[in-house]
């Protein structure tokens, strides 16, 4: 068969393909630059495809390069049972890592338990600062994967070891207002990044390693995917509705 084009020999046509950050997803055709797609191996399916692209390629990123985690950190993911959060647990306990989540009930703990979450806090019930405390011995955690933003921030920041960092990549509760960074000093020299997936696959060779790490993990099943949740493609509106809601777990699919 013959190459794609420049640049991407290592797409066929033919090849099964997936991936994210290009418009057009909601829609049963799609014309996606050639260096912007990865192929999906016989062990992998399309729906798993769909599936890890965008959530996966966050959790890989964060938990790799943004805080690359070392064997004994203690790290803190909200959103445990979430899409990034179930996959970033799981990244995390591959990289030899003591994770700590936040989720809103107690079905969404067993969730965040199952991905291998060491300790799990209620938010409606509990301050997740004082049990992280709790949990380390005073110490606080290296690493806060902060996807919730406005109502999360300071606790996050408090629930640190010095010298510890604070990833915010994304604002569910909306954004994080000013603040004055003399507070991360304060807390003992604190690290602050915004990071965005885009940064990290901004070249082909970054985005091609950050998926076949995934793709190797789900093909080797030491990565679970949860799917659970598909709606027809004309059914778009009640999916949005659904995660408004907070009613799903895991990955959201749009079936065409």
């Amino acid at each position: 068969m013959s190459a794609i084009g420049p640049g991407v020999g290592d797409l066929k046509i033919g090849d099964r393909v997936a991936w994210t950050g290009v418009f057009g997803g909601y829609a049963q055709f799609n014309a996606v630059p050639a260096e912007r797609l990865v192929t999906l191996p016989p062990t992998v399916t399309a729906k798993q495809g769909a599936a890890m692209m965008l959530q996966g390629l966050t959790a890989h990123y964060l938990a790799c390069s943004t805080y690359p985690i070392q064997p004994g950190d203690a790290c803190l993911v909200h959103a445990g049972a979430g899409g990034v959060g179930l996959l970033l647990t799981q990244i995390a306990k591959l990289r030899g890592a003591r994770v700590i989540t936040t989720v809103s009930t107690e079905e969404k703990a067993a969730l965040s338990r199952e991905a291998g979450a060491d300790d799990v806090v209620l938010y409606t019930s509990q301050d997740f600062e004082e049990a992280v405390r709790k949990f380390t011995g005073g110490r606080g955690v290296q690493v806060v994967y902060d996807s919730v933003g406005r109502t999360t921030f300071t606790k996050s920041l408090s629930s640190l070891a010095p010298r510890g960092l604070l990833v915010l990549f994304g604002q569910s509760s909306g954004a994080v207002p000013p603040f004055e960074l003399q507070i991360l000093a304060q807390k003992g020299s604190l690290f602050l990044p915004r990071a965005t997936l885009m940064t990290y696959i901004a070249t082909r060779a970054e985005l091609q390693q950050r998926a076949a790490d995934i793709l190797a993990w789900i093909g080797s099943r030491n990565l679970r995917l949860r799917t659970e949740y598909e709606f027809a493609l004309k059914d778009a509106a009640e999916a949005h509705t659904s995660l408004e809601g907070r009613k799903t777990t895991g990955k959201v699919l749009l079936i065409p």
